[in-house]
């Protein structure tokens, strides 16, 4: 009375229009109750990898890396995450636990009281309170100025919100004079048309919330046989 499943394929490789990716075995009444659920949950994993697999393909030998965001669907954050994984990408943080980002809401919220390079400072400080100095610390800036200040501060990630590829050569540039042990990540309107320049700009990592927000589900069916 219980169902089978028998993998055909491995997480993470590639497949071809009409191949079998797996036998599903047991009681008719229960494979068509799990029927929808089942292809609803691998069509929609299956999506993300693949379209992680176009980005990380589209910057191949450029040197930078295809991460995630948090742009998750609620519930799912730990499964899309392993589907990026499976499409060669790289998770970015989980959640608010494992990673400091200071964003500029962060910095607004302070009314101008606390400036992007005091703002590291202050992570850093609350991260050795309590216990975890280990956790990355990454600020987004949209400016080159910005770039400029932070820097000397020494945050383990900067992220380029929406720069040009010329802003990007530009902060690559000034990353390398003042403080070359920085990664910097672009990040905003990402696209598979447009990642490959990003990437030749010589970031480190570009994150794409599409990978997540915008991919398509994989079309697949599950056919009876006797």
């Amino acid at each position: 009375d219980r169902l089978r499943w028998t993998p055909l394929a491995e997480d993470g490789q590639p497949i071809q229009a009409g191949q079998t990716v797996g036998r599903l075995e047991g009681p008719a009444r229960k494979i068509l109750g799990c029927e929808r659920i089942l292809l609803n949950l691998v069509g929609r994993l299956s999506g993300i990898a693949t379209l992680t697999r176009q980005f990380v393909e589209a910057v191949a030998g450029t040197g930078a890396a295809i991460y995630d965001t948090r742009k998750t669907t609620p519930g799912w954050r730990r499964l899309e995450k392993y589907a990026v994984r499976c499409g060669g990408g790289r998770n970015h943080r989980s959640g608010l636990f494992d990673a400091i980002l200071i964003k500029d809401n962060h910095l607004a919220f302070c009314q101008g009281q606390l400036r992007p390079a005091q703002a590291v400072h202050q992570a850093r400080l609350y991260l050795r309170q309590i216990g975890r100095p280990d956790l990355p610390v990454e600020i987004e800036v949209d400016r080159l100025d910005q770039l400029e200040e932070v820097l000397p501060a020494d945050p383990d990630l900067v992220l380029l919100d929406n720069m040009s590829p010329d802003e990007l050569r530009q902060a690559v540039q000034c990353r390398n004079q003042m403080n070359p042990r920085v990664l910097l990540e672009a990040s905003g309107g990402v696209r598979l048309e447009t990642v490959r320049e990003i990437a030749q700009t010589g970031v480190d990592r570009i994150s794409v919330g599409a990978l997540t927000h915008s991919a398509a589900s994989l079309d697949l069916g599950l056919d009876w046989l006797p």
